[in-house]
């Protein structure tokens, strides 16, 4: 056989697998499930808060310079495996390098640099996500095996008392308190694994929330670690018995969405879940007076109560 015969046959099988390398990518990126609607979210659900759209460009962004490092690292990877393959040089080993300073250099510095950048940015946008302010809601939100709770620390009529001072309340410190409303007697909803939320049947307590106000988040536990996630909040942060973890959100589209605990906190973990209602500012005052016509009024316990010394440690809000 001549040698061009020989080239040609040896090009074949590359070229078969090739095909069948773009073959499988595009299977892949069509049984996806996920509409042309759904690609620049990059798989991630529909921001439902004021804040979510900076945390859904961040995760953009890291994924846009994932992709340029790795078309670069696999176009390289292409070029050497197709310029510099055996049947086409006929070396059997090609020259061999010890050195090559402006290389090492590069693939030093490069990374350097991207780290820098996806720092910078994530240093940037978690210290606004995480700014607090003066919110005009406030839940806390008890994290206990298996299911949630959720103390409204709002003024209700029908429920007197003061959450500064209630004992239910104990284990979260001074410096979150001093913002509760004065004279907040409360409601509370507390669920259990079985509960499901009568409008969808969806496993969980449902929390409900105000369209368009701001509702600061005081998240407590009452015996291990769990992790409160709205899942198209895009945000989740962990609930630790003994820290306090605060955050912010200003919904602002009504609806139903789930939650669950991000966080494997034994043995029936996968149950706790729980539901997100969204409703204008008027149905969450009437739902509030609901409670309180349900007797569910004052709070629940938030978690272990700490040492003034502990609670008090971090003199410094968020």
């Amino acid at each position: 056989m001549s040698p061009n015969g020989s080239d040609r046959s040896s090009r074949r099988p590359m070229r078969r697998k090739l095909l069948q390398v773009l073959t499988a990518g595009v299977v892949l990126a069509t049984a996806s499930g996920c509409t042309y609607k759904d690609f620049p979210r990059l798989g991630m659900p529909t921001p439902v808060t004021e804040e979510a759209p900076r945390i859904l460009s961040l995760w953009q962004g890291s994924w846009a310079a994932a992709l340029v490092t790795g078309i670069l690292v696999w176009g390289l990877i292409i070029w050497s495996v197709i310029f510099h393959r055996r049947s086409r040089t006929k070396v059997e080993v090609p020259p061999q390098t010890r050195y090559n300073m402006p290389i090492e250099a590069l693939y030093t510095v490069v990374p350097l640099i991207i780290v820098s950048v996806l720092f910078y940015f994530t240093a940037r946008d978690e210290s606004k996500l995480l700014a607090l302010s003066k919110p005009a809601h406030t839940v806390n939100v008890v994290g206990y095996q298996w299911s949630w709770g959720f103390n409204y620390v709002e003024n209700v009529e029908g429920s007197s008392g003061d959450a500064k001072t209630n004992k239910d309340l104990a284990a979260i410190p001074d410096k979150f308190r001093e913002d509760f409303p004065a004279n907040a007697g409360g409601v509370y909803d507390a669920g259990i694994p079985g509960t499901r939320n009568p409008q969808n049947g969806n496993p969980g307590p449902t929390l409900w929330l105000p369209k368009g106000e701001k509702v600061r988040f005081v998240l407590t536990s009452r015996d291990v670690i769990h992790s409160f996630w709205v899942i198209p909040f895009l945000m989740k942060q962990d609930v630790i018995p003994g820290h306090t973890n605060v955050f912010e959100v200003t919904p602002n589209r009504e609806g139903t969405f789930r939650g669950k605990c991000a966080e494997l906190c034994g043995v029936d973990h996968s149950r706790m879940l729980f539901n997100v209602k969204v409703v204008s500012p008027e149905r969450y005052q009437q739902h509030l007076k609901e409670l309180a016509e349900k007797g569910q009024t004052g709070y629940i316990p938030s978690g272990i109560e700490l040492t003034d010394p502990a609670r008090n440690s971090e003199t410094n809000k968020l």
